[in-house]
């Protein structure tokens, strides 16, 4: 990723129990991205959610057998970003997918040049 500067936010919507075969779909993905070689990828759990299906996501007490919303951010260039997208077709459980155009202050260890 060029850094700093402008780039895309990748969300990718989907829930704990989706899977590839007998894999959960969240580390299918995350490993995809990382052999990629992408900027990142972050997993962020929901409390609460709905989709496509109308069918509640969501936390009860004592649920045994919740499964929670979960949506993938992944930043990095648009071209990379469209790229991974179009590899990720086999995934059958994937809802929603957005883009999203950000402006990145700070990628690790490097920072914007500060003009006076």
């Amino acid at each position: 990723m060029q850094i700093p500067g402008q780039a895309v936010l990748l969300r990718i919507y989907t829930d704990e129990h989706a899977l590839l075969g007998d894999r959960n779909l969240i580390d299918v993905i995350v490993a995809r991205a990382r052999d990629a070689r992408l900027a990142g990828a972050t997993v962020l759990r929901g409390l609460k959610g709905f989709g496509e299906s109308i069918r509640m996501h969501q936390h009860r007490t004592f649920g045994l057998n919740d499964n929670l919303p979960v949506v993938i951010e992944i930043v990095d260039e648009e071209e990379r970003l469209r790229l991974f997208v179009t590899a990720l077709e086999d995934l059958t459980d994937i809802g929603l997918v957005t883009f999203e155009k950000v402006e990145v202050l700070r990628y690790g260890g490097h920072h914007p040049e500060h003009h006076d």
